[in-house]
């Protein structure tokens, strides 16, 4: 009787060991703390350490010599130690930035936002094990940590990696012990001069813990494309690597499984396809390729984001032991040189934007909804395609593009070995450049959306040598890890497009070089190209100068740029100036605008000139300096953010959106007049009026009087009238196409500022503690007209089940902390975000308060 429970006992044991995989968020509950100057442990400097840190990308390396952690255990101090008290420390969730939190400090560099991202932080976090999960794999999935990250479990070393930017896995099987508690410990190291904008700090973006059995499919382990595509099926190819850690020499069997995916992702319906095939394992990893018919395929577009999930199940004697999901889509790329690129066989003009990171207000911490609203306001203009410039995104960020329909330039990195910060890239890219590479293709690869692998940008090897001797190692890697997809760069080295640079990736890339589009089209006929990036135009929302200059280098109004969209730095050009570019060489791809969003950090054209600063650590010194250098008549700038954004850093629309949205959506009814039309001390003084349309002429009406109508030229994409004398009243356009009412926009000058209007992006938002509502303020008058020049101070009182996470105005200067509860408008304009409590369902009320306006009232709801 005894053996009998014994045999029972073991049965649930193993049915429980058999059962699938579970990856669980490990987003809440950690403490954290950032380290102050006296406690940074310099011994942990990577470049001392990375003979333990190396080893964690052992396994993207395709070599037989791979780096061999050494004996022993890493010591990381007492907050590596298992029983070290943190009850002490802050208690937060992640995703978090550090940075954000502030505060702004004017002597930090305005070009990373003069934010405090930069330092030596630990995170820990207590866990525990369920003692049935005894014999299971516990790995740490970690989708991004800033920077140079060394990981304790239970007080012994267990992996790191030091790219910002990259998604990694370390083990922790050999030290977890199941039924008890576990310590997780993380340190990060932010050096600074690291970064050319604002990389935020900590562990800001996901991460999981994921429990296998040791036979699983490997992490990233699927890879799926389509090939032979017609009306009547596809044949979709099956790259499946499977982990067997322990060697086992069993016998399982492979079900996959193919359905229509719902609008979270998951099978929908019955299985369109189904296969099983048997397989025998043999050592630690077995690869199995198959291809399979999915008839009738609906195939994935911009206009149609049609998805599949291959489901795919590990079974031994019948039962199942790991599921995987892999989302895909069924369609077909193209590049010509001849005529640019093709979606699905026809012709689609890449109308892309460049985007950094960081969602503004919250900084470099991911967050789904903030990054879907950026993404809705860019489709509302007409993007169909975005580089993550100049690094890999958040793995939501491609979720979403897959479900939304944009295409995708997914980024790998900004340096190769010249450096361009003393501590950037540089440092890692000899030892760390495959892993990364590898690592981040294998992560991305069954997105439908990505279209290209950049392997870097503005690297300073273009007219090297060494630079196409790299160019062509990276290409290799690209080839080798997905020969579906092309490799590109974005060059900024005019040279790189003439000197053999270009023949080391499938597609150039030209950075702010529109007038070599026709030289390039006819001297390299065969080589596909498109902007990388564009324009570089700069300006602040609802700013203006007057004269207006066509000079590209004016338009400064102390530290703000002026909105007539006609500056930008000595290397960019305005928008119609690339228009025409592109217009000249019809075998142009499309452009990517620098950039679709404000971001925080690089306020160009606004240098620092305290940058000597940076040197002085010890306090009195540097007032010495600074001080000295006042008298030489030198300032420090206050700008925070750029000014390249086509929509500022609260999300608020530039007159810019409007000169792309004309060009990119030529269907779309629109209009849309600059400047705004209150410019009490300029009555009988030109004011010049720019329209962008739609349309192919328009006429203008200043109080009812026409001020003619224009026509379009030939590369003409905006029309003006130049010579408008100003006064008060309507200023309106109607225009037309093809000689018939298309589109108008008419302007009023408003009278004083009388109350504020409120408007939600969304009325109810679900209690999860990370879904987001963005309520925008607008100063108006009695009339309800817009007051474009309001600066008037805004306080929010929120009550109910509900927070303020951040505010923000859009204006490149505040230096106003984003976790504020008031804010000043600017330009008219300023914004709240309010963010659920997780579990705490009901309603939620925020009150927008100024003195002398009549304040207003919003009614929100957080829903399960």
């Amino acid at each position: 009787m005894k053996h009998y429970y014994l045999l029972i006992i073991c049965l649930l044991f193993l049915g429980q060991n058999l059962s699938s995989r579970d990856r669980v968020s490990l987003n809440e509950g950690w403490r954290f703390k950032k380290l102050d100057s006296t406690e940074i442990n310099h011994t942990l400097d990577y470049a001392k350490i990375k003979q333990w840190v190396l080893p964690s990308g052992n396994k993207f390396l395709v070599t037989s010599n791979k780096p061999q952690k050494p004996t022993g255990n890493l010591d990381g101090g007492k907050y590596a130690q298992y029983g070290y008290d943190d009850s002490g420390w802050r208690q937060l969730n992640l995703p978090h930035d550090w940075g954000i939190e502030g505060p702004f400090v004017q002597q930090y560099p305005g070009e990373t936002a003069k934010l405090p991202w930069f330092g030596v932080s630990w995170y820990r976090k207590s866990l525990d094990i369920n003692a049935s999960d005894a014999g299971k794999q516990f790995y740490l999935d970690v989708d991004g940590a800033m920077s140079f990250s060394t990981i304790w479990c239970n007080g012994h070393f267990v992996g790191g990696w030091p790219y910002g930017y990259a998604s990694y896995r370390i083990d922790l099987t050999p030290y977890m012990k199941a039924g008890e508690k576990n310590v997780i410990a993380i340190r990060l190291d932010n050096p600074d001069e690291s970064s050319r904008w604002y990389p935020g700090g900590g562990i800001y973006r996901n991460i999981w813990l994921t429990k296998t059995n040791p036979v699983s499919i490997a992490q990233w382990g699927t890879f799926i494309t389509a090939t032979d595509i017609s009306k009547e099926r596809a044949t979709l190819n099956l790259k499946m690597n499977i982990d067997n850690v322990n060697s086992a020499k069993d016998q399982i069997n492979v079900k996959t499984e193919i359905y229509n995916v719902d609008k979270q992702g998951n099978p929908t319906g019955k299985p369109l396809v189904i296969d099983n095939t048997p397989l025998k394992l043999s050592g630690k990893e077995s690869l199995l390729e198959k291809s399979l018919t999915l008839k009738q395929p609906v195939l994935w577009d911009i206009d149609n984001p049609h998805l599949y999930v291959a489901s795919i199940t590990l079974q031994k004697n019948g039962k199942a032991i790991d599921t995987y999901n892999t989302v895909f889509g069924v369609r077909t790329i193209e590049f010509k040189a001849n005529d640019g690129f093709h979606l699905n066989g026809r012709r689609v003009r890449l109308q892309g934007v460049c985007m950094h990171h960081d969602l503004g207000a919250l900084g470099a911490a991911f967050n789904y909804r903030a990054m879907e609203r950026q993404l809705e306001i860019l489709q509302e203009m007409g993007v169909n395609v975005i580089r993550t410039s100049h690094n890999p995104p958040a793995p939501e960020m491609l979720d979403l593009c897959d479900k939304m329909g944009f295409l995708v330039i997914d980024e790998f990195i900004d340096t190769w070995v010249v450096p361009k910060k003393k501590n950037g890239y540089a440092i890692l890219f000899n030892d760390w450049h495959e892993q990364d590479l590898r690592a981040f293709m294998q992560r991305d690869r069954n997105h439908p959306s990505i279209i290209m692998w950049s392997t870097g940008n503005e690297v300073g090897e273009q007219g090297s040598a060494d630079g196409i001797r790299i160019s062509n190692l990276l290409t290799s890697i690209v080839h080798e890890e997905d020969p579906s997809r092309p490799a590109t760069i974005g060059c900024d080295n005019p040279n790189a497009a003439f000197n053999g640079f270009e023949n080391t990736t499938d597609i150039f890339g030209f950075n702010y070089k529109p007038h070599l589009y026709s030289k390039f089209s006819a001297d390299r006929p065969n080589i596909p190209f498109y902007g990388s990036e564009t324009a570089s135009c700069i300006s602040t929302r609802g700013e203006y100068l007057f004269p207006v200059d066509d000079d590209k280098s004016g338009g400064k109004i102390g530290f703000q740029m002026s909105s007539y969209d006609l500056y930008a730095p000595d290397w960019a050009s305005p928008p119609d100036t690339e228009f025409k570019g592109q217009d000249q060489a019809k075998a142009n791809a499309g452009e990517f605008v620098w950039t679709g969003f404000d971001y925080l950090g690089e306020p160009t054209p606004f240098t620092r000139d305290l940058t000597v600063l940076t040197n002085y650590h010890n306090p009195i010194e540097r007032a010495k300096a600074e001080q000295a250098l006042k008298e030489m008549g030198k300032i420090e700038v206050p700008s925070r953010s750029s000014y390249f954004g086509i929509v500022d850093l609260a999300g608020f629309k530039k007159d810019r959106f409007y000169i792309y949205q004309a060009r990119w959506r030529p269907d779309l009814p629109m209009a849309h007049i600059l400047p705004h039309w209150n410019w009490s001390e300029r009555i009988g003084q030109v004011t010049p009026v720019h329209v962008y349309t739609s349309g192919d002429s328009a006429e203008l009406f200043l109080n009812g009087k026409s001020l003619g109508k224009k026509i379009k030229g030939e590369y003409e994409y905006r029309l003006r009238w130049d010579d408008v004398v100003y006064e008060p009243g309507v200023i309106e356009v109607v225009a037309y196409k093809d000689n018939k009412v298309w589109a108008s926009d008419k302007i009023k000058t408003s009278g004083d500022a009388y109350q504020l209007k409120v408007d939600a992006d969304r009325n109810t938002m679900k209690a999860d503690g990370q879904d987001l509502i963005y309520v925008t303020i607008e100063i108006k008058d009695k009339e309800d007209l817009f007051v474009p020049r309001a600066n008037n101070l805004v306080q929010f009182e929120l009550s109910g089940n509900g927070e303020i996470v951040a505010t923000d105005n859009g204006d490149p200067t505040s230096h106003e902390p984003f976790q504020n509860k008031n804010i000043k408008a600017f330009n008219g304009k300023c914004l709240v975000i309010i963010r659920s409590i997780k579990g705490q369902t009901g309603n939620i009320q925020l009150k927008a308060i100024s003195e002398g306006l009549k304040k207003e009232i919003i009614n929100l709801k957080s829903i399960d």
